[in-house]
């Protein structure tokens, strides 16, 4: 992720979160910082997200790993958001699916998967890289379920 990706940033950021309603819209400003925290994760972590495209190169969203705070605990979470129009397409699992096997091939012994109540389109992704419920907790000014799996126990099904 780098600033020439901030226009297709900026769209799927600012697109509704059909869970959220209530959510504040993010700017252009809020996808510089985006895209600005991404590289402040390579540099520190050597990892964070990556923008996701078709074959044909079209931009579909990101998916990549972070290290989120969980209630003063550090793990390191595979996340994604994919344009509206492009949801439902089985795309984020995909994307998912090979974030995780990257994570396994980094050592990350344990991944976390941070979704809001109600999100069921996530939950659904979660469960289908591998992922369970573990807990829920409050992350980010907000109740998250917490859904994670062991990396050192094989390959989870797809």
């Amino acid at each position: 992720m780098v600033p020439g990706d901030l226009d297709d940033v900026t769209a799927v950021l600012s697109a509704p979160d059909p869970v959220r309603v209530d959510r504040r819209v993010r700017t252009r400003t809020d996808a510089e910082r985006w895209i600005a925290w991404n590289q402040r994760n390579y540099a520190e972590h050597g990892f964070g997200l990556w923008v996701v495209e078709t074959h044909d190169g079209s931009f579909v969203g990101d998916c990549g790993l972070t290290v989120q705070d969980v209630e003063g605990e550090d793990h390191v979470e595979v996340g994604w958001h994919v344009m509206p129009q492009l949801r439902n397409q089985g795309l984020a699992t995909e994307a998912g699916a090979a974030v995780r096997d990257h994570a396994r091939d980094l050592g990350v012994a344990h991944l976390v998967a941070l979704v809001r109540p109600g999100n069921v389109p996530s939950v659904r992704v979660a469960a289908k890289i591998g992922l369970h419920l573990e807990r829920h907790a409050w992350v980010h000014g907000g109740d998250a379920l917490v859904l994670g799996v062991d990396l050192t126990r094989g390959r989870p099904d797809p």
